[in-house]
């Protein structure tokens, strides 16, 4: 027998504002995260004095705690709770912040490094599933996607945090920053209100349920796109005499938050599948008019259109995962799900840099639309629960209420 934690409901009105809290604390340790970004591959190659391997080596290892941290992660929430698995999360990254003070060289930075890895895992998995609990049936998909803007705000507003802290204060002060802001967003989680009951689990749950595995393999195809647009749409554009490849990139960083924001409710409305579909589509879609691109405004409205498709994808995808999982499992799932997130970007930038050395730069782009139509296939394919098809409003706050252990309201009333 196994022990879990289920959330109880919150008292009225208080749910919102819960959230709110919820996203601020991630928002402040993913922060912490995007000031240390733009400033990492200088201090390795300065103050350190290695070479460009180390610095891709101490940018992307701490996705190797982040991948397995994830499932693991879930599974404490589920067990322990959601706010006191923030909390640790939000803690080691305060740590990873303040241990590259200590003079260890390389090796000090690359445990800082993957002390982040695990502190993100926490922090984004537990978080999520926090949001979701606090969620309306018929909001989730919606909730996920607002709750991902506090990882795009993090990795958006850090850098910029970052470089002014560099320049104001030199290393020192970017370390303080990336020790002290998620520190803030821990004593933030500590202050929520949250309530939990103690179960039992009849048995174990999969850590990787196969259904969970599929829809995070269709996840990791996705990003495949967005490590091709990171990594090649400068070198593409300028190779091809248009330049203004930082324009493009723009163009869809502004595209997945306006899209976020304007249609966020798609999941819901339209249900995780069909949503789903389309994205992929539109992801493949933008990567071929980048691929193809004769001139700047193609290639800008390719940038747009894979943000919009990349912007739905994730929540609709975790809408399935999350209503495919009972609720005493809802975390574990999550964290095996949004392990394929990082498995996407870490093996989508060295794929599509093998074809790119092969093909040129066109046909990596080429490959991740591929990459997106296999996706594509992977989901029109799946035949899920028939909680994963949209709930009217209606039936959504029933379902909600039945959860909460009330009585429905009556669905006549003030017609």
């Amino acid at each position: 027998m196994a022990s879990t934690v289920l959330s109880r409901p919150l008292r009225p009105g208080a749910g919102s504002l819960a959230f709110l809290g919820v996203f601020v604390a991630a928002l402040l340790g993913f922060l912490s995260l995007g000031a240390v970004l733009p400033v990492l591959p200088r201090y390795v190659r300065g103050p350190l004095g290695a070479g460009d391997l180390v610095v891709g080596i101490a940018v992307g290892i701490f996705a190797l705690t982040a991948v397995v941290g994830r499932p693991l992660a879930g599974r404490a929430a589920d067990t322990r709770g959601r706010r006191s698995v923030v909390v640790a999360g939000l803690a080691l990254l305060a740590v990873s912040g303040a241990l590259y003070f200590v003079p260890a060289g390389v090796p000090g930075v690359l445990l800082a490094r993957l002390v982040t890895g695990a502190g993100e895992a926490l922090v984004f998995t537990a978080g999520a599933t926090w949001a979701v609990d606090l969620a309306p049936r018929e909001r989730r998909g919606q909730v996920i996607g607002l709750f991902g803007m506090a990882v795009w705000g993090g990795l958006s507003l850090g850098p910029l945090a970052g470089e002014g802290l560099l320049a104001a204060g030199g290393y020192p002060a970017v370390w303080a920053f990336a020790a002290t802001s998620p520190l803030l967003g821990a004593l933030l989680a500590r202050r929520l209100e949250y309530r939990h009951e103690a179960a039992e689990l009849a048995a174990p749950q999969a850590i990787m349920p196969r259904r969970t595995v599929r829809l995070g393999v269709a996840l990791a195809l996705a990003n495949v796109g967005y490590a091709v647009m990171a990594a090649f749409v400068v070198l593409h554009l300028s190779r091809r005499g248009i330049g203004h490849g930082a324009t493009v990139f723009i163009a869809f960083a502004a595209s997945v938050v306006a899209t976020r924001l304007v249609a966020g409710s798609l999941p819901d409305r339209l249900g995780g599948r069909r949503t789903a579909l389309g994205a992929f589509a539109a992801e493949a879609l933008g990567l071929a008019l980048v691929a193809l691109a004769p001139s700047l405004l193609v290639a800008v409205a390719g940038g747009v259109t894979i943000g919009a498709g990349f912007s739905v994808l994730f929540p609709s995808l975790a809408l399935l995962v999350v209503d495919d999982a009972q609720d005493d499992g809802r975390g574990g799932a999550l964290g095996a799900f949004t392990a394929f997130f990082d498995a996407g970007v870490g093996l989508g930038a060295p794929f599509a840099g093998a074809i790119a050395s092969l093909a040129g730069y066109p046909a990596a782009f080429w490959a991740a639309a591929g990459c997106a139509g296999v996706g594509l296939a992977l989901v029109l394919r799946d035949r899920g629960p028939a909680s994963a098809e949209p709930l009217s409003a209606e039936a959504g706050r029933a379902a909600s209420a039945r959860a909460a252990g009330v009585a429905p309201p009556d669905s006549g009333r003030g017609r």
